[in-house]
C-alpha cells in the first residue's frame, strides 16, 4: 500500500491496515490530518461567506418575527436556506451559589429552580490526604475516554 486516497484506506481492513508498517501508518494518519485541516480550513472560509451573505437578510426576519435568536428560513434562488443563531446562555456561578444560600436561609427549597451539580477536581482530589480521599472515593467513578495514538518518525528515512 502507498500513498493511498482516503477512500482505499477506509475500503481497507482494519486488521490489514494494522499489519502495515509503522512508518506506513504514520504517513496515512498524517495525510489524513493535513486533510482534516484542509477541510476544517475550507469549511470556515465557505462559513465566512455565506455569513457575509445571508446574516443581514437572516437579522432582518428574526425581527420581523419578534426575536433575536433562533432559526428562520428563507429562499435564494433554488436554494432554501435554514440560518440559524443558537442562544448560548452563561450562568455567574458564584451570583448563583450566593441566591442557593439565599433561598435555603428564607427556608424555600432552590432545587425548585435551580439544578445543582458538583465536580470534585482530579488534581485537587489527587492531593487529598488519603482520609477525604477515602470519604469522597464511594461517590468517584472513573471512566475512560477513547484511546489515542499520536505517531513520530525516529529519524527521516532517506526515501
Amino acid at each position: 500500500m502507498n500513498r493511498p486516497i482516503p477512500e482505499q484506506i477506509l475500503s481497507t481492513p482494519v486488521g490489514d491496515l494494522a499489519l502495515q508498517s509503522s512508518e506506513l501508518l504514520y504517513q496515512f494518519k498524517n495525510d489524513a490530518a493535513d486533510l482534516l485541516a484542509l477541510a476544517k480550513a475550507t469549511v470556515d472560509h465557505l462559513d465566512r461567506a455565506l455569513d457575509l451573505k445571508y446574516a443581514k437578510r437572516a437579522h432582518e426576519l428574526r425581527l420581523a418575527a419578534g426575536k433575536d435568536t433562533g432559526v428562520v428560513h428563507f429562499d435564494d434562488g433554488q436554494v432554501q436556506v435554514t440560518a440559524d443563531l443558537p442562544k448560548k446562555v452563561e450562568w455567574d456561578q458564584k451570583k448563583l451559589a450566593d441566591l442557593v444560600r439565599r433561598m435555603t436561609a428564607n427556608g424555600d427549597n432552590p432545587a425548585e429552580y435551580v439544578e445543582i451539580s458538583y465536580r470534585v477536581s482530579e488534581t485537587k482530589f489527587n492531593a487529598w490526604p488519603e482520609t477525604l480521599k477515602s470519604a469522597f472515593t464511594p461517590a468517584r467513578t472513573l471512566k475512560t475516554g477513547k484511546p489515542g495514538f499520536r505517531l513520530a518518525l525516529l529519524k527521516e528515512s532517506l526515501a
